[in-house]
């Protein structure tokens, strides 16, 4: 009989900075992966913006998607773990990154990708009152903000550009444009631009004067020969005392280094770029590259344009491959001359090459063209064939796997359903021993030890991120919340863990970043990690089994009464948007914000209402009104939800609009039915949506307390006050077990 061994995991290619030289590496990387090599990109955010198309965004053309890369999608359909923080330090010796909230990152080879800043921290005010053209998203944000209140008159429609060369210039006129079309009055608004030189800065002389006459047709001014003393809130004050109005003032007077690179350990020149060969190596260091612009090509000097990254890109995959399969490395030759598409501001645009110039409407068509040619690679990932089924399979398999066939959820999502739990725990016996408080069914066993009441219980989650430390946070705070729910203070914990097949060296790595963020979370809520159990398997699972103890009366199920309000601590729909994230549907910013909701502690929100609350769960597996039901089943009650007030995770509605649905929902929605559910929806106009998000189960999910319904505002307050996403969702009615929606 023929078996597919599973590969080992054996070696960690690391890329620092989702740069468009990095993007086309995973992109390249999903559609022919190195097995034995786990990739792991690490960036600030989820996203990272294509400078081709900031000028036009700035201008108002385009909107903020559409200059964004998605790299959590992008990571997935590479296969690549993304760790979503700021690089802070590089040891090239000891081949770790130091990642900000994270951790030490190991790698055998890395690559550098991380493009420069243009903050000016030596002028005066900047920090305070100035903005740099990059980082991008950065820049981007701060002007929608500005231009918002600039339409609205909150702000004089004021700027001040510091540089006058491309950059400057440039953006100088897509801010002028996008005023304008705002209905900022030309009188009022005043663009001005500050050069240090006699003129502005171009590539070539004929191309100074198109850049003039676009200036001048949208009032912009230049200032030269003038240098920046200090930036005000209201103004830009030059060194010869003259005084420019400016409410928001953007440097782009050159490219910075990031300091942690300029001031790391590697080769670089006095302005701090990373100098490399022609491999794109960071000499002597033959297992760490850098490209784009934070990279200085010491064999080809080139001025920093994204052009030389993107093509870079191609090379730079295989040299990565090759340095992991010990196969022989290309150079990278990059360009003598290429061609600069400028934005004029409106839709025309100046070409430059050879010395030329010309400016025409029909050259920001052409350069629309080829920055969406090269945006629709990364919004348009390739569908890659899904492995096929055998021709003969046993019947019901089908129907087990469902008409899509998606894979298994991660998560809580693949938990066994609730009836079939229900009905394997009808079997065992009440218990029998005097200090064992509680039979199975609720969060946490309750025991008696001496004088005092401890809880216990056990949870672990099928890994639904690569990312071990984030997977490591996320499912200490799951299994946290069965203590916390039950009124305990967390005491002890054993890990128990499930590691896919990896060489010693990547299983040292891997444990070491998951011992780091599951002690830090246990430790921060009481408890300590004292041992725990391990082995390699064909995924990563993680878990813990957990002790607390209660000062007081344990919280239970059972308890609620008639005219209790319903509290949610947490928004539910995480079920839906990592499925959707394992299908590379969902927005990278959506699974972004999820995540790091998931991994946020709630110990002081179950504080705040463990002395008021006459029952309390955790919303988990079951989905909210599984875990609703069992709340009504324990109190004998009935419960009504207002699906309007239930808070949803962002994306979760549109996702759930779309048909994603977790492995689990199916079984949950057959365990609780909702009444009405889907009626008021379909009057709502959801078609029934925001219903089907009610059974979707939650991973880390928030509290559902049943409180007296005088007081709720209040808690609620102080839950929000906390930094909880907290509602009043319903409440408890007098009648047998049953959820209503209203």
């Amino acid at each position: 009989m023929q078996m597919n061994m599973p590969i080992p995991l054996v070696r960690d290619l690391v890329l620092v900075g989702g740069g468009h030289a990095h993007a086309l590496v995973l992109r390249m990387w999903g559609m022919k992966p190195l097995a034995g090599t786990r990739l792991t990109l690490i960036n600030p955010g989820p996203t990272a913006p294509y400078s081709g198309m900031l000028p036009g965004h700035i201008a108002g053309h385009y909107g903020r998607d559409d200059l964004d890369i998605d790299l959590v999608q992008l990571a997935r359909f590479a296969g690549a773990r993304l760790i979503l923080g700021h690089a802070q330090a590089i040891d090239p010796v000891a081949k770790v990154v130091r990642v900000e909230g994270h951790g030490d990152v190991a790698y055998d080879v890395a690559s550098i990708d991380v493009g420069i800043h243009a903050q000016m921290p030596d002028i005066a005010g900047f920090d305070l009152h100035g903005i740099g053209a990059k980082p991008l998203d950065e820049y981007a944000r701060a002007w929608r903000d500005f231009l918002a209140r600039a339409a609205a008159g909150k702000v004089a429609p004021e700027v001040a550009v510091i540089g006058g060369g491309i950059a400057g210039t440039e953006l100088s006129l897509a801010m002028a444009h996008a005023l304008r079309a705002a209905g900022c009055a030309p009188a009022a608004t005043k663009i001005t631009v500050v050069e240090s030189g006699p003129e502005i800065t171009t590539r070539t002389r004929a191309a100074r004067r198109p850049l003039m006459a676009a200036m001048q047709a949208l009032g912009v001014t230049v200032v030269t020969q003038a240098r920046v003393a200090r930036i005000e809130a209201d103004a830009v004050i030059l060194q010869d005392g003259q005084r420019l109005a400016s409410r928001f003032t953007l440097g782009a007077a050159g490219a910075f280094a990031h300091p942690w690179v300029a001031d790391s350990p590697l080769p670089v020149t006095d302005d701090g770029f990373i100098k490399v060969d022609a491999q794109m190596r960071v000499a002597p260091h033959d297992d760490l590259f850098a490209v784009g612009d934070c990279a200085h090509m010491s064999h080809a000097p080139r001025p920093k344009a994204g052009v030389y990254a993107v093509r870079a890109g191609p090379v730079l995959f295989h040299n990565l491959r090759a340095s992991l399969t010990r196969a022989p490395l290309r150079p990278y030759r990059p360009q003598g001359d290429y061609l600069k598409l400028v934005s004029l501001g409106g839709k025309t645009a100046l070409a430059e090459k050879w010395g030329m110039s010309l400016a025409a409407p029909v050259l920001w068509r052409w350069k629309n063209r080829i920055d969406q040619k090269f945006m629709h690679m990364f919004r348009a990932l390739p569908q890659m064939p899904a492995p096929t089924l055998p021709r003969d399979l046993t019947d019901g398999v089908r129907a087990e796997l469902g008409a899509a066939a998606q894979p298994l959820c991660g998560g809580c999502g693949s938990k066994v359903g609730a009836g079939t739990l229900t009905q394997a725990l009808s079997t065992l016996p009440a218990p029998t021993r005097s200090d064992v408080l509680s039979g199975p069914g609720d969060d946490a066993a309750v025991l008696q030890t001496g004088g005092q009441v401890q809880v216990m219980t056990t949870d672990h989650l099928r890994a639904f991120t690569d990312d071990p430390a984030m997977m490591a946070r996320i499912a200490a705070v799951h299994a946290l919340g069965d203590v916390w729910a039950m009124g305990a203070q967390p005491q002890a914990a054993l890990l128990s863990l499930t590691l896919p097949r990896m060489s010693e060296a990547l299983q040292a790595r891997t444990l070491a970043e998951i011992m780091a963020a599951a002690g830090q979370v246990l430790r921060a809520a009481g408890a300590e990690i004292v041992g725990g159990h391990s082995t390699m398997g064909a995924e990563m699972t993680l878990g813990f089994t957990l002790t607390g103890l209660v000062q007081g009366r344990a919280l239970s199920n059972g308890g609620g009464q008639p005219g209790d309000a319903l509290i949610l601590t947490r928004p539910i729909g995480s079920g839906t948007v990592l499925a959707a994230e394992m299908q590379g549907k969902a927005r990278g910013e959506d699974v972004a914000h999820l995540l790091a909701q998931m991994a946020r502690p709630q110990g002081d929100a179950a504080a705040i209402l463990a002395d008021q609350a006459h029952a309390m769960t955790d919303v988990t597996g079951f989905g909210l009104a599984g875990h609703l039901m069992a709340i009504c089943r324990a109190s004998g009650v009935a419960a009504q939800v207002d699906v309007q007030a239930v808070p949803l995770y962002p994306g979760a509605l549109e996702l759930a609009e779309a048909g994603h649905r977790s492995t689990l929902h199916a079984s949950n929605q057959s365990a609780a039915p909702v009444q009405g559910a889907q009626n008021a929806q379909n009057a709502l106009g959801a078609q029934g949506a925001r219903a089907a998000l009610l059974h979707d189960p939650q991973t880390a999910g928030g509290f559902l307390a049943a409180v007296p319904s005088q007081g709720a505002k209040d808690l609620v307050q102080a839950l929000r006050d906390g930094g909880h996403c907290a509602a009043i969702i319903g409440a408890l009615e007098a009648g047998p077990p049953v959820i209503r929606c209203v």
